[in-house]
């Protein structure tokens, strides 16, 4: 299965400049996810971020991967409807190479554990082949109000 950004806004209540990954390419509940964050010189963070030697903030690469674990945990789950998946947890994280301007990060995400409302999940980051950051999330899903 795939998804596109308009399918992705239906799953994550962020937007511009929040919305961190562009397209999912693969999707299989409970198996893996693969998606697409292409990074831009436009990016805001870029003004003001290592503005002489511009690499993308570890944090929004984490960030990226916990919107992609997000679409992943809650079509794992089959949630439909009122609910907000919350990021819980990140048990361990490593960056290994810098991510900069015109750098296209293909994230995967594969499942650690996942019990009746919370997970926990297993996510690398990419640009072409190689391994430029890995983390381990937990997610927990709470019934909204809307």
């Amino acid at each position: 299965m795939e998804l596109d950004i308009r399918e992705i806004q239906k799953i994550i209540p962020h937007r511009f400049p929040f919305l961190m990954i562009d397209r999912v390419l693969e999707l299989t509940p409970n198996e893996k996810l693969v998606a697409l964050k292409n990074v831009s010189i436009n990016e805001h963070y870029f003004v003001g971020h290592f503005a002489q030697e511009k690499v993308m903030p570890g944090v929004l690469i984490i960030e990226a991967m916990a919107q992609a674990a997000c679409v992943y945990f809650y079509h794992s789950k089959n949630w439909q409807g009122k609910n907000l998946t919350y990021y819980l947890a990140k048990t361990t994280a490593k960056f290994m190479h810098p991510v900069v301007p015109g750098d296209q990060l293909k994230i995967e995400v594969t499942t650690i554990k996942m019990l009746k409302e919370a997970g926990f999940l297993r996510t690398k980051a990419f640009v072409k082949d190689k391994l430029v950051a890995e983390a381990e999330i937990g997610f927990g899903v709470k019934e909204t109000t809307k």
